[in-house]
């Protein structure tokens, strides 16, 4: 197959955000920027006027922006974006009032609501005059325990049109899990479900409530929202009021807007905490909106009207992530359940519903997509879908060569990659410059990404750590109790001086293309050689009958050796033929010292809430270490199943 295996027309190209955004800054700076390349060199070579041309073309509001754009521009940490500004975050993503659909939800084939832009603002007005009525305030902090749905997007602006911080957890989180989050950073106000449904079943989490308020103090009220079953009981909750009850003295007013400082806490997010207690990230309110525009309108050429749809839930970033598509005036498309219940079909019968413009979804659901055999340019029409966007781990060619034969051929196909450390991403989507198979396409404006070897010297075509080499908007504002900054630095900034490492082992092309071939800390080192636990799940997942696996080096023998776990799909079993199948499928399309020592069939892979497998704590199991925060997978169970593993002991 070819390497490009999509282009965008001239039309294409001629209309897109970024094509307008290049042309309208080179007659504003009497410049001559030709491509996206020369318009990506320059928005990270003047970061101080790339930034406020960004506000400008995108009519971003603020009382002040302030006339200093970058102080202490020369320190990470330590730079200041904007320090004289004023503004809110929630005043920018409501940029509309009209009858359009603002927001559309579907609770798999339970429930379907919509809400126009006029009546987002009339929820959104109350629900803030409530929090205030609550004596809520600037600083505070509001949480939801939530699905992904309209409820959810109400709260969240209205905490922030008040000033107010805002956290979330989806409801499938157990209750430890959610008191690490959450009684950290000491709420005032927490909004939730009676339950929520998921693969056609109803789940009850009331219970899970009480003893989630019993364990945070500071919760002065509980709003909870009727959703999964007919009546919201909150019979030992403390401090609990349903959402109508919460709401229902106050009518749809004019919004105030609280103006706050650019640095001002937005969200409070966390980190996956397989290793302990979750790190609490502190997002600020400019720095986020500043980047996440620049992503929906510049990369993903998301504009008015448009439908944008991701499947997440709002315990992983590309929920807030999603929330910013309304600052480009576009509609969102929520959805919350099982993307396979009744069938693996539901999210397409929703893109041809509602006319989905964007399909974000994770890698993980492509490669389950491709494993059902399902052929959804068959099936359905997808007229309207011009991308689909992908995350959460490294999406394999193999899934760029299913998406175009089996999803759509016309489609822009973006794999993208950034993290809870940024609200965004590093590497993303352009929507003027071709697709090629298993490469992200480009770096993100106004972001220095380099790739650096062992030395810290910058290198091209070569794999090493993925770094940012001067400051960006949405750097976390710092950690929650992080009072001398310590744990933030030593989270990006210990491994090179003053220069962002973020964790990835990556490859960066002479395009400005990348591959990502892991996480660093899970990078095996056989022999003291560096491999990408990636690049063993391509080869391995090839395979028709593997289902999933999940790679770790286990130390032995004063080495590393490589350990492969695989999971079969049915009517399957591994024996020796398909050991060897497997060993020589590495073999022949990576190297030798890829090769797994051992493969062991296992019936789960343990993974986070937002779906990634976790290779740290399967680690820890196998080398008799305790995995510290079991609340923070999905499926803690799964661990039982690398303990004490006889084959791992010869």
């Amino acid at each position: 197959m070819s390497d490009v295996l999509w282009k965008p027309t001239t039309e294409r190209v001629e209309n897109a955000n970024v094509t307008s955004f290049r042309r309208w800054v080179n007659d504003k700076h009497g410049l001559d920027l030709q491509s996206f390349t020369a318009l990506y060199d320059w928005s990270v070579d003047q970061a101080e006027k790339f930034w406020p041309a960004l506000i400008e073309y995108t009519d971003l509001k603020a009382e002040t922006w302030g006339e200093r754009v970058l102080i202490d521009g020369n320190k990470m940490p330590g730079a200041q974006f904007f320090p004289d500004a004023r503004l809110n975050f929630a005043e920018n993503l409501l940029v509309r009032d009209d009858n359009t659909d603002a927001l559309v939800f579907w609770g798999e084939d339970k429930v379907k609501t919509r809400l126009s832009w006029t009546d987002l603002n009339i929820a959104v007005s109350r629900f803030s005059q409530a929090l205030r009525a609550e004596g809520v305030g600037k600083g505070d902090r509001v949480c939801g325990y939530m699905p992904n749905m309209g409820e959810t997007v109400i709260a969240l602006l209205a905490t922030a049109a008040i000033g107010a911080t805002w956290s979330s957890a989806s409801p499938d989180f157990g209750v430890q899990g959610v008191v690490d989050r959450f009684g950290q950073i000491e709420p005032t106000v927490m909004i939730t479900v009676d339950g929520y449904h998921y693969n056609g079943k109803q789940h009850d989490i009331r219970e899970k409530v009480r003893d989630v308020v019993d364990r945070i103090d500071s919760l002065k009220k509980v709003v909870i929202v009727k959703y999964a079953f007919d009546g919201t009981d909150s019979t030992g909750i403390r401090n609990a009021v349903t959402y109508d009850d919460f709401i229902a003295p106050f009518e749809g007013a004019k919004i105030t807007f609280e103006q706050v400082e650019f640095n001002h806490p937005l969200y409070v997010m966390f980190s996956s905490g397989t290793t302990g207690k979750p790190k609490c990230i502190v997002h600020g309110t400019g720095g986020t909106l500043l980047k996440q525009v620049s992503e929906h309108v510049l990369h993903c050429d998301v504009a008015p009207g448009d439908r944008v749809f991701y499947f997440t839930t709002c315990g992983w970033m590309m929920w807030n992530w999603l929330m910013a598509g309304l600052a480009a005036g576009a509609t969102l498309l929520l959805y919350d359940g099982s993307p396979f219940y009744p069938s693996g079909n539901i999210l397409f019968d929703y893109a041809d519903a509602e006319g989905m413009t964007l399909f974000g979804t994770s890698a993980k659901y492509i490669d389950a997509l491709a494993k059902a055999e399902l052929k959804p340019r068959a099936t359905h029409d997808l007229s309207t879908v011009r991308a689909m966007t992908s995350t959460g781990s490294p999406l394999a060619p193999e899934s760029f060569d299913y998406v175009y034969r089996d999803i759509k051929e016309d489609i822009h196909l973006a794999s993208i990659s950034g993290g809870t450390d940024i609200l965004g991403c590093f590497v993303l989507a352009s929507p003027v410059l071709p697709v090629k198979r298993g490469v992200i396409q480009t770096r993100a404006l106004g972001v220095a990404v380099d790739v650096f070897n062992d030395d810290g010297k910058a290198v091209r075509n070569e794999k090493g750590e993925l770094v940012c080499t001067k400051p960006f908007p949405s750097m976390p504002v710092g950690f929650w109790n992080d009072p001398d900054g310590s744990r933030y630095h030593a989270a990006y900034f210990d491994r090179f001086e003053n220069i962002w490492c973020h964790g990835d082992y990556v490859e960066l092309d002479d395009e400005g293309g990348m591959v990502i071939y892991g996480r660093s800390d899970a990078t095996l080192n056989p022999g003291g050689v560096r491999i990408g636990t990636a690049e063993i799940y391509r080869q391995v997942e090839k395979l028709p009958e593997i289902q999933e696996s999940i790679v770790i080096g286990q130390d032995w023998d004063n080495d590393v050796r490589v350990i492969l776990f695989v999971v079969l799909r049915d009517n399957y079993e591994l024996d020796a033929a398909l050991i060897d199948k497997i060993k020589k499928q590495i073999r022949n399309n990576c190297t030798p010292r890829h090769v797994p020592a051992k493969v062991i069939a296992v019936a789960d892979i343990p993974r986070t809430k937002s779906g990634k497998i976790t290779e740290l704590a399967v680690r820890d199991v196998v080398h008799g270490r305790p995995v510290k925060n079991q609340e923070a997978l999905a499926n803690p169970t799964a661990l039982e199943l690398f303990s004490n593993l006889g084959e791992l002991k010869k």
